[in-house]
């Protein structure tokens, strides 16, 4: 094939992937604004002109796969289709921001500069590099939840392309991907990207442990299907009989998952009974209720076979906080197996599929979700303020309250809270009420009597006890594991410490009369109550660690300061150059 001829070719195939994405945005129930997005595309076309990926192929094929990605999978509309198209161009050629925003708006041109922030990656080379990398990722996130979408999209199309890349470079990738990325679609309810991320991310850091797996699970497939079948012989009379438009299908789960289980429980690949589930996806009758339906499909199949009790998980009644809603339970099928079944309608099963980004698709419970989705950002703007925070503190809230399992605990009036796994009675409190928490005494978990540590589990009912004698300590900090515990407390302990400084000062003022003390005395001062600073000083006198004396006088008759002695290679080095000062110059030769 000759030059000319390749070139057409790729014409062709560029081509033909942008119609793909006007298909799978047409298709959708989005605005058509289809202009927007061909002005975005034929500006990043030219603006990539030449540029190839490592792969080979044009590099504009990256952006289309990108924004077929956020059409298609994720649902979204023509603005983050727009920006994903022009994600990379600000970072790899000659245009800016301005430009974008000249051409496309506030708004296009906000996102991709979001994206262009967080392009290089989340691990630094250090501790205070990562954290500073995460904050950028948050910023952007609380700005505009579409850029964490895209940067997510284009997280997924580089990990669907990663045997292009260096083993090193793959490394670092699927690292960061299993760490950041996964965790953060799952938090965001798309639960089908997460599943592929954590597919990928496992096929290339332990291959031959996926591949014997993916072989294992293979190998099951008959009997699997055997046990579906028998299942459903009795079932999809009754539901037919019931009136409802269904469908019933059986889901392998992710060989990671099945991985993941074999590891946290110690068993073996044979041992895992729920390698599948039983999905029951059903449209809602209009004007009858989408929660009663759930439960008359519970019942139906519960009348045939043995429920398992311990196993039911009412999502429907309390959505998790990525939106997710479903009824699950365990039965024990004809085979005498276990067999997990997931009920949903179809309004929720796109939900779990494309979480936060199909919410807006359903307008009768858009104020449901969106308050699901602004506690969320609400967290993200709790984490961001806290002013100074330590390196390893602010990673390790980042992981507990964004990417950690959640627990749902009842208050005394039966209302559900929703918590990070590993939070505390007090972290509870602060969830009630800022006052609450600031105010609290101790707490009754199961009408127990527990200290304010005590780590809570689903299902716990815990009752707060206050008093406003109480205020916020400093080891409080040591057990609470939430943003907004932990930036409460903070902002309360520094309040209590701007206040008893005052104090400090005042006590001191009110002993020189309130007359200015110059810095000679004030330094005798520090030094003899060995203070670092004016602010630690006047810490000590409010809190009454320091005794002031009866008179100011007292503080006239402090020994002076003594000079800071100089270490014995200063003073070695201060002695040569004094030595060298006082010989005798010899006059150089003039040749």
């Amino acid at each position: 094939m000759s030059d000319e001829e390749k070139m057409i070719a790729e014409e062709q195939m560029i081509e033909m992937e942008f119609q793909g994405l006007l298909e799978d945005y047409l298709n959708s129930n989005h605005r058509r604004k289809v202009d927007i997005i061909t002005r975005a595309y034929n500006m990043a076309k030219e603006a990539h002109k030449g540029a190839r990926r490592r792969s080979g192929e044009p590099y504009i094929m990256h952006p289309l796969a990108v924004a077929r990605i956020v059409s298609k999978e994720m649902g979204l509309g023509s603005t983050s289709i727009s920006a994903s198209l022009l994600h990379d161009v600000v970072e790899d050629t000659d245009y800016s921001t301005e430009d974008i925003r000249a051409l496309f708006g506030d708004k296009i041109a906000q996102i991709v500069d979001g994206l262009t922030k967080i392009s290089q990656g989340m691990f630094g080379e250090n501790v205070s590099a990562q954290a500073e990398n995460f904050r950028k990722l948050l910023l952007t996130m609380s700005d505009d939840i579409r850029v964490i979408l895209i940067k997510i999209a284009d997280r997924l199309h580089n990990m669907r392309t990663l045997s292009s890349m260096s083993p090193t470079k793959q490394f670092k990738i699927t690292g960061e991907t299993l760490y950041i990325y996964a965790p953060l679609a799952h938090r965001l309810g798309l639960f089908a990207i997460k599943t592929e991320l954590e597919e990928l991310c496992f096929r290339y850091e332990h291959p031959e442990v996926y591949a014997d797996l993916k072989a294992k699970i293979a190998e099951t497939a008959p009997e699997r299907n055997k046990i579906y079948e028998n299942f459903a012989v009795p079932v999809i009379p009754v539901l037919d009989k019931m009136g409802i438009q269904y469908e019933m299908r059986a889901r392998v789960k992710s060989v990671y998952s099945i991985w993941n289980k074999m590891q946290n429980k110690g068993i073996s690949f044979n041992e895992v009974y729920d390698l599948f589930a039983v999905r029951i996806i059903f449209e809602v009758h209009p004007g009858m209720d989408e929660k009663k339906q759930c439960w008359d499909i519970y019942s139906a199949i519960t009348d045939i076979y043995k429920l398992r009790p311990d196993r039911i998980r009412d999502w429907v009644s309390h959505p998790k906080a990525n939106g997710y809603q479903a009824l699950h339970l365990t039965v024990m099928g004809p085979d005498g197996k276990w067999i997990e079944i997931q009920i949903r309608s179809r309004r929720m099963d796109d939900i779990a599929e494309k979480g936060f980004a199909a919410h807006w698709k359903y307008k009768e419970s858009r104020i449901e979700e969106d308050n699901e989705l602004e506690k969320w950002l609400k967290t993200i703007q709790e984490i961001l303020s806290n002013p100074n925070p330590n390196a390893i503190d602010f990673l390790d809230t980042v992981k507990m309250n964004l990417f950690s399992s959640e627990i749902f605990v009842f208050t005394p009036k039966g209302e559900i809270k929703t918590l990070p796994q590993g939070a505390t009675a007090l972290d509870f409190a602060y969830i009630i009420h800022t006052r609450i928490g600031d105010h609290c005494l101790g707490a009754k978990v199961n009408h127990t009597l527990v200290p304010l540590s005590q780590k809570l589990r689903s299902g716990d009912q815990v009752e707060i006890l206050t008093s406003q004698s109480v205020n916020p300590q400093p080891e409080w900090l040591n057990f609470v594991t939430t943003a907004k515990a932990r930036t409460k407390i903070e902002a309360s302990l520094r309040r209590q410490r701007r206040r008893i400084v005052e104090k400090g000062k005042n006590m001191l003022d009110e002993l020189f009369n309130n007359e200015p003390i110059d810095n000679t005395l004030f330094n005798k001062i520090l030094h003899s109550y060995k203070s670092e600073n004016k602010e630690d000083l006047y810490y000590m006198i409010g809190n009454g660690e320091l005794t002031l004396p009866l008179q100011k006088e007292a503080f006239f008759k402090l020994k002076p300061v003594p000079q800071k002695q100089d270490n014995l290679f200063v003073r070695y080095v201060k002695q040569a150059m004094n030595a060298i000062k006082k010989s005798p110059q010899v006059p150089e030769k003039v040749t």
